[in-house]
This record gives C-alpha cells, structure tokens and sequence, in this order.
C-alpha cells in the first residue's frame, strides 16, 4: 500500500531507542521511553497561506526529525507503525551524523 499525507502532515517512523543507559545498565523494553526521534518517510505537498498560494514543507523524506513525546497520531499501515503529524509538531532536523557520547572516567 502506498500513503500520501495530505497539506502540512508529515508520517515518521520512530527510530530505536537505547538499550543501555550511559552507566551501562540495561533498560528492558517495557521501562524504555518511546524515542522522541524519527526518520521523514513522506511529506506532503505543503499548507495553503492565506492568499491561496500552496507553501512548501521544509522536511522531506530521508529527514531525521525531532518532535515531542506526545506528537502525531499512531498509525500501522503494512504492518509497520508509524506517526502521522504536522509539521509544526516537528522540533528540527538533525543535520549529519551524532556526536560520539563520551565515557564516564
């Protein structure tokens, strides 16, 4: 199946959460915070302003977004569970790759 949001909405896939926290203790899945972290998979055309004039998102698919914990709405479609949200629920885009986190001396 093949989704196309509609205006401003964008659809995310949550990216994994850590297994182990910076002491190294390990997390087990139902303690696990869901990640508030997510990969763009298809945005749509953009909203209208107030003249008419269709303005485009500034996220597109591929983009690693931040958006807050309680965003979007929670939908599976092809047995993957994806948000759907606006795109003003989005925090920012994550540029390049994270920084490597240092260790606990």
């Amino acid at each position: 199946m093949k989704f196309r949001p509609l205006h401003d909405r964008v659809v995310v896939r949550r990216l994994a959460a850590e297994e182990k926290s910076s002491g190294g203790i390990i997390i087990p899945d139902t303690a696990q915070e869901k990640p508030m972290e997510g990969e763009v998979v298809a945005a749509g055309p953009g909203a209208r302003d107030e003249r008419g004039l269709i303005v485009a998102l500034e996220v597109k698919a591929g983009d690693r977004v931040l958006f807050g914990k309680w965003s979007g709405t929670e939908v599976k479609l092809d047995g993957e569970e994806l948000l759907i949200m606006k795109e003003s629920d989005l925090m920012g885009v994550i540029e390049g790759t994270p920084a490597a986190k240092k260790k606990a001396a």
